[in-house]
């Protein structure tokens, strides 16, 4: 039985980073003392990058357990690690390349691959030997990041996306026709839903609308409304024009 998201309303992005990143800390720190090491999912867009920037400065970089932590991405555009638009690129620049993890522990998906669905299928092996899976397992993430797009979209699974219905694989390429760069490659929902812990970063007002459609009993198809861990904890964490038209007694 999925729990009830948790809902944290900050009042703006710097506020919002802030609690982000100590979240990740938290979280690492204790994934290292559970299991001996700690694997996270990357989110890309605007939101998280802030959150990067502050969890890669002091005092937080002091306190993280680099040498232990393991980082992935929940999906990628297919553009070659140093494209403006690239996931990876975004998170190295403000995060990974000021920070002592090991180049080894970084798992970046291969968007400039010229075959999407090989690529997501190298990806999917990647996974199962990084974790240690068997065959038709799915991986448990002890975080994934998520951000929130306008039409409800998270990482790249898109509304009315067949992708929405994958039960077997892992990984996934996707072709979003209304996207910036519509090829894409991305985690599937029984990733997400099986990850020990998901937080969604949200922020703005022109996201407020989406906010309550996702979070609301009678959600509709929207994707971010399908991020539900089945075993784990759901946190949203949104900055007050991305809350504005919640109950007020949503807030947490």
């Amino acid at each position: 039985m999925d729990a009830a998201p948790e809902i944290v309303i900050v009042p703006d992005p710097a506020a919002l980073a802030e609690t982000a990143a100590r979240a990740i800390v938290d979280t690492a720190l204790e994934a290292v003392a559970a299991r001996g090491r700690f694997m996270l999912a990357l989110a890309g867009g605007a939101t998280p990058r802030t959150t990067y920037e502050r969890l890669a400065a002091a005092p937080l970089r002091e306190r993280m357990p680099w040498d232990r932590t393991f980082v992935f991405f929940g999906d990628e555009r297919a553009v070659p690690p140093e494209h403006p638009d690239s996931n990876y690129g975004m998170a190295d620049a403000a995060l990974l390349s000021a920070v002592p993890i090991p180049p080894a522990q970084v798992f970046r998906i291969r968007g400039e691959a010229d075959d999407p669905e090989a690529a997501a299928a190298e990806y999917a092996r990647t996974l199962a030997t990084a974790f240690g899976s068997r065959r038709g397992e799915v991986p448990r993430f002890d975080l994934v990041l998520l951000g929130l797009g306008v039409d409800g979209h998270t990482a790249s699974l898109f509304p009315g996306s067949p992708v929405l219905k994958e039960v077997f694989r892992t990984v996934a390429a996707v072709h979003a026709t209304a996207a910036s760069i519509p090829q894409r490659l991305t985690l599937t929902l029984p990733v997400f839903n099986a990850a020990a812990r998901v937080i969604f970063l949200v922020s703005g007002a022109e996201k407020a609308k989406v906010v309550k459609a996702a979070l609301s009993d009678q959600a509709p198809a929207l994707p971010a409304a399908m991020i539900r861990p089945t075993d784990g904890r759901l946190t949203w964490v949104l900055d007050r024009p991305a809350a504005a038209l919640l109950p007020v007694a949503e807030a947490r």
